[in-house]
């Protein structure tokens, strides 16, 4: 965001507009919607955003130990959506092992 501030600070602008808009018609409760934000923080891997929304949440009154049920729930959905998404992929692997399967790749 600060290569956008500099360069274009329009974007920016109209960006803090929206999280105001957000704010305002936000349908939530507080810790609601930071354990949405923390559980995506974590998967879009936001260090800056994980930290801001670990430390709102628990200003919101989440605990730590709620925080590390999200952590956990997001870990545990993230291994699943890999895991089916893997097993699609590979389902026909025994046509890769036989070599019919043409990946794309340059060797």
């Amino acid at each position: 965001m600060r290569m956008l501030a500099e360069f274009f600070p329009e974007f920016v602008e109209k960006l803090d507009q929206i999280d105001e808009l957000y704010k305002e018609k936000r349908t939530i409760d507080e810790k609601t919607y930071q354990f949405i934000c923390f559980a995506l923080s974590i998967k879009a891997r936001s260090k800056p955003c994980v930290l801001k929304h670990f430390k709102e949440g628990l200003e919101a009154g989440a605990t730590v130990k709620e925080l590390s049920y999200i952590f956990a729930l997001v870990m545990r959905e993230a291994a699943g959506a890999d895991d089916c998404w893997t097993h699609e992929v590979l389902g026909d692997w025994q046509e890769i092992v036989a070599g019919n399967v043409d990946c794309g790749c340059k060797q």
